[in-house]
């Protein structure tokens, strides 16, 4: 009879270890739901980016050779080149009025993370595939 008792009191204790708890922060929601809704891709205008901003995938092997990553989710790219001088990361988007994906933004790093100048990881990682 005493274990029916632990049972009975340990029961709604059991059930609320189950109940949600509310998160300090919110989900992440996206605001377009398909290509056709999403904004205009935002241009980086960096010194040092020319030939990079505005290239497709292709020009971008050219320059880099093979990437080490080349992520697609819906019609945006995310390739990614890395050598010892840093990380290189470049989004591609297709322009509003439709066509083959382009370099909108660059993003670069070191390996431990800490940020590096794009144009200057850039030039770096051209200067490993002879200059292109």
């Amino acid at each position: 009879m005493r274990l029916d008792r632990i049972a009975i009191l340990a029961a709604p204790l059991a059930l609320g270890a189950c109940a949600a708890v509310p998160s300090a922060t919110p989900p992440i929601r996206s605001t377009y739901t398909s290509p056709t809704q999403r904004p205009a891709p935002q241009v980086q205008t960096v010194p040092g980016l020319e030939g990079v901003i505005g290239a497709d995938e292709q020009s971008l092997i050219r320059q880099f050779g093979q990437p080490r990553l080349n992520v697609v989710e819906e019609d945006a790219v995310k390739l990614q080149w890395s050598g010892i001088p840093c990380i290189l990361d470049i989004y591609l988007y297709p322009p509003k009025s439709g066509g083959r994906p382009t370099a909108t933004y660059v993003d670069a790093r070191r390996g431990d993370g800490r940020d590096v100048d794009r144009a200057a990881c850039v030039a770096a990682l051209r200067s490993l595939q002879g200059g292109r």
